[in-house]
């Protein structure tokens, strides 16, 4: 299947799980659960802690061994592996003139518990994260806007990243004087 058709899927079923949990009577955590609060952590490590400081050792117990990242700009990784070497390489090599920075946009998380028979095994977490952008030690500039989904299993009572999709990513729009 080509990357395009591919990321089509997993919009087209993104949108299908988002719309199925919504009518099926299963509703987004409220901001004071546990389980919003727990993944609200994994999202600080995951981003504040490995992508913006680059300490990517955070986030070796964080993702599944089998973790499949879909990116719209970007494409397709399909483990754990590549994902550190991705970052280790990319924003994170210390050669690198390019230097990038996420923030989650306020008030744009969700959660939506996911059960079967009753019991919670996972959740779907989305929401809206802008980045930011320096170039060889010039001042930060804004970057693109995207939405995220990141499916997390339960497992051995841990919360285990198993699926990001990332995509909509849309750069700032221009003044015009």
């Amino acid at each position: 299947m080509k990357l395009e058709n591919k990321m089509n899927y997993f919009k087209h079923l993104l949108i299908i799980v988002i719309t199925f949990l919504s009518i099926s009577g299963f509703s987004q955590a409220e901001e004071n659960s546990v389980i919003f609060k727990e993944l609200k952590v994994k999202d600080s490590i995951l981003f504040e802690i490995s992508f913006n400081k680059c300490q990517l050792e955070a986030i070796n117990n964080l993702i599944a061994e089998d973790l499949e990242f879909y990116h719209d700009k970007g494409g397709i990784i399909d483990s754990k592996s590549k994902f550190i070497e991705v970052m280790k390489n990319g924003i994170c090599d210390k050669s690198n003139d390019y230097k990038s920075r996420r923030e989650l946009a306020e008030g744009s998380l969700k959660v939506f518990p996911l059960y079967n028979n009753g019991n919670l095994y996972g959740a779907l977490q989305t929401g809206v994260h802008r980045f930011f952008e320096s170039y060889k030690n010039e001042p930060e500039k804004a970057g693109s806007t995207a939405l995220f989904s990141h499916l997390w299993l339960r497992e051995n009572e841990e919360w285990i990243l198993k699926r990001i999709i990332s995509y909509d990513h849309k750069m700032p729009s221009k003044k015009i004087d």
